[in-house]
């Protein structure tokens, strides 16, 4: 039953809120800030809270699942974790995905967990109007049948334990059931600007 209830900070549901489609122009940072207390105007709108958000760097995950019609698919970057015991991650999803409607009447979803070596399924994931699915080398299911993508080499299987309304999204908690590392994965990787990016010893800050 999904009877389990979490606590999410508003900062954390403002993270989630935007997918990958959802990002502010430049200009709407000129009316955000109130340089004369050099603090956020109450009443921010939505252009000025994805402004924010818009320069905090992402992991990027996949999020599969079996749907009425067949196996969806959705690229999310606002998986995080809120428990080690028991386990329990969070992602978004966001109304305008046609995915969702799957996630949420899902009781178990794959998760994986995206580096470099393939942004190519991350970018399969957030394309809309195409089939997800449409190339079989690319994708198998596990023994309970839930739909998994082969190239990932880190991936857990979650059971859905409660859903929360937030806005013009729904946050979905995962309690881990199992998970798998195949191989060492490479540069993980991350979404930024809009765009993808690798961490790797390049980025690293020489702090003592």
């Amino acid at each position: 039953m999904r009877s389990q209830t979490i606590e999410v900070s508003a900062l954390l549901l403002a993270q989630t809120a935007f997918g990958f489609e959802d990002h502010a122009p430049v200009e709407a940072w000129n009316p955000l800030i109130d340089e004369s207390v050099g603090k956020l105007p109450q009443g921010i709108s939505p252009d000025g809270l994805k402004a924010l958000f818009r320069d905090h760097p992402a992991g990027v995950a996949v999020v599969t699942t079996n749907g009425p019609d067949g196996p969806v698919a959705m690229t999310a970057s606002s998986l995080f974790s809120v428990s080690v015991a028991p386990p329990l991650v969070v992602f978004s999803a966001s109304a305008l995905s046609s995915s969702t409607p799957a996630l949420l009447a899902a009781d178990t979803v794959v998760v994986h967990l995206i580096d470099s070596e393939s942004v190519d399924i991350a970018i399969l994931g957030a394309t809309s109007n195409i089939d997800r699915f449409a190339d079989p080398s690319q994708w198998s299911r596990l023994p309970g049948g839930e739909p998994y993508y082969l190239k990932p080499s880190k991936r857990f299987r979650g059971k859905v334990v409660n859903t929360l309304d937030a806005g013009a999204a729904t946050l979905i908690v995962l309690e881990v059931l199992e998970g798998w590392v195949e191989e060492q994965s490479t540069a993980p990787l991350v979404y930024h600007s809009r765009s993808w990016h690798t961490i790797g010893e390049h980025s690293l800050l020489n702090i003592p």
